[in-house]
This record gives C-alpha cells, sequence and structure tokens, in this order.
C-alpha cells in the first residue's frame, strides 16, 4: 500500500488469488484496479518433478515492484530543517535491524538516512518487509565512504550525534533545537572509532535493568522518541 500511496508506477505486477484474501490485500487489489495496475488472479499450475501437475492451489499474494532509488545526498541535506533528524548506519549488518530502523524513522519523520554500500546491510527484500512501509516515506542515500560524508553533512550545519553505550552523557542531555545526524553502529561493536572521533556528542540510553545493551533498532526507536518530543 505505501507503494502504491508513493510511487504506484513502479508496482509491476501485483499476483492475488481469488479467494481468501485478507482485508488488507483486499485492499491492495482494489487501490491497485482503481490504479489500472495489472492483478493476476490466476494460481499458476506446480510441477510434481515427473511431468505431471499438481492440483492448483494458492501460492499467496505477492507484489513485483521496482526499487526504490536512492537520494543523492545533496539532495538529502540541502536547505537543512533548523529542528531536522537525520539517520547514519555505521556498520549495521543486520536487513531486520535496518528494516525497523526505516520503521521508526518514518514513525517519527527523520529526514532521511544515509547508509553505504559496503559494511551495512543492503537495501534488501527483508528491509522493505521489516519496515513495514517505511523505506517509502524515508528518502535515503547510499554512500561509498561514511567518514567522508560525515565531514560533508557538517558542512551542511548538521550537527553528529553519536550513540555508545559507554558514552557518559545520558541522551535526555542533548539539546533538541538544531538538526542532528544520529549514528548508530554495528551489532556486536557499535560505531568505529574513526566515527566516534567525528561526532560533535555521544551519548548513551540509560540503563535501570541488569542486561547492559540494547538491540540497535530498539535503541534507534528510543533515542528518536526523545529527539522528536519537542
Amino acid at each position: 500500500m505505501a507503494v502504491l500511496d508513493v510511487r504506484p508506477q513502479d508496482v509491476y505486477e501485483i499476483q492475488c488469488p481469488e479467494h481468501d484474501l485478507s482485508s488488507a490485500w483486499q485492499k491492495v487489489r482494489q487501490t491497485a484496479e482503481n490504479l489500472g495496475i495489472q492483478v493476476n488472479t490466476s494460481s499458476p499450475a506446480r510441477s510434481t518433478g515427473k511431468g505431471q501437475r499438481k492440483q492448483r492451489r494458492h501460492a499467496g499474494a505477492e507484489a513485483r515492484i521496482k526499487e526504490r532509488e536512492p537520494e543523492n545526498l545533496d539532495t538529502l541535506i540541502s536547505s537543512p530543517d533548523p529542528r531536522g533528524i537525520w539517520i547514519g548506519l555505521d556498520t549495521v549488518q543486520d536487513p531486520h535491524n535496518v528494516g525497523s530502523i526505516f520503521r521508526s524513522s518514518a514513525f517519527f519523520g527523520v529526514s532521511g538516512l544515509i547508509t553505504t554500500h559496503d559494511r551495512n546491510a543492503p537495501i534488501s527484500y527483508t528491509v522493505y518487509d521489516v519496515a513495514s512501509g517505511g523505506v517509502e516515506h524515508v528518502p535515503f542515500a547510499i554512500e561509498t565512504n561514511l567518514s567522508r560524508t560525515i565531514d560533508q553533512i557538517k558542512d551542511a550545519g548538521i550537527w553528529i550525534l553519536g550513540t555508545s553505550e559507554h558514552a557518559t552523557k545520558d541522551i535526555h542531555e542533548i539539546e533538541r533545537d538544531r538538526p542532528w545526524l544520529v549514528i548508530f553502529g554495528n551489532e556486536e561493536d557499535g560505531i568505529r572509532r574513526l566515527t566516534t572521533d567525528k561526532c560533535d556528542e555521544l551519548v548513551s540510553i540509560p540503563r535501570i535493568g541488569n542486561v547492559g545493551s540494547l538491540n540497535v533498532s530498539v535503541a534507534a526507536g528510543i533515542v528518536l522518541g526523545h529527539l522528536a518530543s519537542r
């Protein structure tokens, strides 16, 4: 539905069986038909491997769509909102975490997300799936070198906020009256040393219980919730 809302021209085909559709897929089917997008209701026969055909059965609902094109970084950070929030990923390698961060970013109105060609998980089917439409609502840039990208973002007037369980400053001490690029790091090792050195501030989420750290996507939701509550 997010793709149909944002860029319906990039939906190639939708496969929906005639029966047993969920209410969500019924809405997708109706919307697509109203937009003139092809909806295939037949279920292809499947081979048994011996030249015979099994009885037709539903293969489930699915859609073929064009991947969303990344934005140019200059476009993503041009004329930054004085209180805007951007996300930077530093070696976040689990696509489920990337998808969850996209979802939280869309929920909290993040201005953009920056990732890299290497070291971070690619924007894959899993990311789209877990993001639940978030990829369609958060523009993103895919860069080659995070360090140089941070320098460019600083030049645009955006402050750099690193997150680390070892930081001595509490997230609640951070001023929310300026634009921030918030960087989240690797699931095991956090943000890299070179990235840390480029941060204007380094913060942690205060711990109350006995577990010492949070999943990176959970941490992202907490940090974004704090920065967005102005």
